[in-house]
């Protein structure tokens, strides 16, 4: 993965690292396969957990992104736990949009159980909308970048249950998706581990992660899906392009 600026199909933010792992990576991998660009934009260095540490936090996104097989990976160093919906975040997040140019934009679930995630959902939501902006100036590599608004904004659902608007079946890459969550070898579960026990450590927790994917994934005749929510109402141009 490089740093450089080119244009993405898919730009995911998430508040911590692994947030895309747990929740879309199996999407980002789909649309990697179909030959689409996606790159990954981490929030904050997720300092604040209870296991590991910042050092083998960027180690095991390394990792899963090299799994995922994503183009570039950036993180913005927002402070974990503390970060706010204010100018000077938003223009880190719009830099970012109008630096990768991308088409579609996943964001953290709308809500949740850890507060950073509703408020990392508003900040990149709002942020996708004044990227398109002209009168809203950012510079990169100390040239002044062109307005630029992605097409769509669409939520990932996390811990709490969350209705999606519609999901993607994601069964052909569930391995590798468990590989990708497996990664970060400090946050979940390893039985020798001497960590302290948190909610998302114990080896149950992949079933409940496998356990959402089936949930999501039944109404729809597949094994395992990933469910999203819209800002806006989506159309199409035919009933027959609906499964």
């Amino acid at each position: 993965m490089n740093s450089e600026s080119f244009k993405v199909d898919i730009l995911a933010f998430a508040a911590h690292p692994d947030d895309i792992e747990l929740s879309c990576s199996g999407t980002i991998m789909k649309h990697i396969a179909e030959g689409k660009k996606v790159g990954i934009i981490d929030l904050t260095q997720g300092e604040l957990g209870s296991r590991g540490t910042i050092e083998t936090r960027y180690a095991e996104a390394a990792e899963a992104s090299d799994i995922m097989g994503i183009s570039v990976r950036v993180n913005l160093k927002m402070a974990d736990g503390l970060f706010e919906i204010n100018e000077v975040n938003k223009r880190l997040i719009i830099e970012q949009i109008r630096r990768f140019q991308p088409s579609i934009v996943l964001a953290n679930a709308i809500e949740d159980r850890h507060p950073d995630h509703g408020r990392a959902s508003q900040l990149v939501s709002e942020a996708c909308f004044l990227a398109g902006l002209k009168k809203v100036e950012t510079t990169w590599d100390n040239e002044t970048q062109v307005a630029f608004r992605p097409k769509a904004v669409y939520h990932y659902i996390q811990d709490h249950y969350i209705k999606p608007d519609f999901a993607i079946d994601v069964t052909e890459f569930i391995d590798r998706k468990i590989a990708c969550i497996k990664a970060y070898k400090t946050q979940f579960y390893d039985p020798n581990s001497k960590e302290p026990q948190t909610p998302i450590s114990g080896e149950e927790f992949f079933d409940f992660i496998k356990g959402r994917m089936l949930e999501m994934g039944r109404p729809m005749g597949v094994k395992y899906a990933e469910g999203f929510t819209v800002e806006r109402r989506m159309g199409v141009k035919s009933l027959f392009d609906l499964d």
